[in-house]
């Protein structure tokens, strides 16, 4: 089965990454989780980064704030995707980690989720692996299928309350 690597720069940032991780045990992809940070240890990234694909990842999720480079030297040694996901900060909110992610250079492309978007990352990541895994491609559908059930029922009891 299918494996992603989780990378968050600080452990402070595990609350925002928790969400990535149950989406991703939800559809019964494997996770690895660590804390590495691209300023702080950089062997450390460039190490998991050029090891990723042997040690079987297929998608790489970093986590990081305010300069938040992780996902951009981590998609430098890599040819896997690389999902950023950038960390609320008190500075700015994270729109300075957000734009540290989404401003990347041409040929290093980091696909960039929400502030705090750890579920959308969890679940992009999901996408990507369904291309080649068609039993994720059913449990998305099921999960879409469930989203809009669950819409269309909200919508009839406010219909109901009017």
């Amino acid at each position: 089965m299918a494996k992603v690597g989780i990378l968050m720069g600080s452990k402070s940032d595990l609350d925002v990454v928790k969400p990535a991780v149950n989406v991703l045990k939800k559809f019964g992809v494997e996770t690895e989780v660590r804390v590495i940070s691209a300023h702080r240890t950089p062997n450390e990234a460039h190490e998991f980064a050029k090891n990723a694909k042997a040690n079987g990842m297929e998608v790489i999720i970093c986590a990081a704030g305010k300069a938040a480079h992780l996902g951009g030297v981590i998609a430098a040694y890599t040819t896997l995707p690389v999902i950023g996901l950038p960390v609320k900060t008190d500075m700015m909110g994270g729109l300075d980690s957000l734009l540290s992610i989404v401003q990347m250079p041409s040929g290093i492309p980091v696909a960039t989720v929400g502030v705090n978007g750890g579920e959308n990352a969890g679940l992009l990541a999901v996408q990507m692996l369904a291309i080649k895994y068609e039993e994720l491609a059913v449990k998305l559908n099921e999960h879409k299928t469930a989203m809009r059930d669950k819409i269309n029922a909200d919508d009839q009891d406010l219909q109901a309350l009017l």
